[in-house]
């Protein structure tokens, strides 16, 4: 929240520290993508990689086009490729800091299916990510960041389908498929 207080542009995209843009391009691509009036928001495909050797693809999230009902479906765009307009942060606030691994989810999900946000996508990797995440280091983080995601629905006063956020997880194991 500090960093999207202190950012000086009309866009704001978060890049965690161990991540990197895969091409010297993307941010010319993004900022297309935003000549476009009407777009709010932004995002593109992610490819996790080996922590050391960051040429080695070890998953690839392609987040294919937005549909607001596949938030239903366990669906998430990658944070590290969401590109937002400051005035949207402005609209519907910042990260909830209450919610540690879910942070992220809640934000996009405040955005995109509360609000309606209206949201572009780059169908190609934009971020490297070098894998190894908290929410998905152990069997316990798992149960914690799934607890996590139910309260960003609720705190959202948007109810989900009893099965939404058991699939969030496994929606991963297609990512394990695609290189």
């Amino acid at each position: 929240n500090k960093g999207v207080q202190l950012a000086q542009g009309d866009v704001i995209g978060i890049l965690n520290s161990d991540d990197f843009y895969c091409h010297p391009q993307v941010l010319s691509k993004v900022a297309n993508a935003f000549a476009n009036p009407s777009v709010q928001c932004v995002y593109g495909d992610l490819q996790y990689v080996d922590p050391v050797q960051t040429n080695k693809v070890v998953r690839t999230w392609k987040a294919g086009k937005f549909k607001r009902r596949n938030f239903y479906f366990g669906w998430m765009p990658p944070h590290p490729t969401f590109f937002v307009r400051r005035e949207v942060y402005e609209k519907v606030g910042l990260f909830n800091i209450n919610l540690r691994s879910a942070a992220d989810y809640e934000l996009m999900l405040r955005i995109l299916v509360k609000h309606e946000i209206n949201v572009g996508y780059i169908p190609e990797v934009l971020v490297k990510m070098r894998a190894g995440g908290v929410s998905n280091a152990s069997f316990k983080n798992r149960i914690r960041a799934n607890q996590e995601d139910a309260m960003a629905w609720k705190l959202n006063g948007i109810k989900p389908y009893f099965f939404t956020v058991m699939l969030k997880p496994v929606r991963k194991i297609s990512q394990f498929l695609i290189r």
